[in-house]
């Protein structure tokens, strides 16, 4: 029996991170279609129809897996910052830690406090390794996945850029 929704919730000092419902698609649809933020995800900026779809395919992913990808509140707030979870690379790498927040959430820590909370949750629920992507240029989501204790595990070129990757093993 897969847990219950409120079971998949994580806390952290300063966040709250829910799997995605229907509620949440006007915050999705805003964040996934800003170049900002979704310009360095793999297969960029999405339409509203494409972050719909997601919606469903990250119901489903939790569903079948017991994790996936949560919508990240500020909890003193409540205020949606972005998301941070998993999804399975489709270039059969692994699972990967993925995380994008508003610009405006940069240079306060809050994409480490994510991203160290759902390891922490990945490994607790038994994957033994995840990786994490990011491009070579990206320094700012380079030194979070260091920082949160993911080591280097190669690199290779994707669309013309040179991607890095990392991964955290339990």
């Amino acid at each position: 029996m897969m847990p219950l929704r409120s079971a998949r919730i994580v806390n952290t000092e300063r966040l709250m991170m829910i799997p995605p419902g229907k509620e949440n698609l006007p915050d999705l649809i805003r964040l996934k279609g800003d170049e900002r933020v979704f310009g360095w995800m793999l297969h960029g900026v999405r339409s509203a129809e494409r972050a719909r779809e997601e919606l469903e395919d990250d119901h489903d992913f939790w569903e079948v897996r017991g994790y996936g990808t949560w919508c990240v509140f500020e909890r003193e707030t409540g205020d949606f910052l972005g998301i941070c979870g998993f999804m399975e690379r489709p270039d059969g790498r692994g699972v990967a830690l993925r995380y994008a927040l508003w610009p405006e959430c940069r240079g306060k820590g809050y994409a480490r406090e994510a991203a160290k909370a759902a390891i922490a949750f990945a490994h607790r629920a038994g994957l033994p390794r995840i990786i994490a992507v990011a491009r070579e240029e990206n320094v700012a989501s380079r030194a979070v996945l260091t920082d949160i204790g993911m080591t280097p595990a190669g690199e290779f070129r994707h669309q013309g850029h040179r991607m890095m990757m990392f991964e955290s093993r339990s």
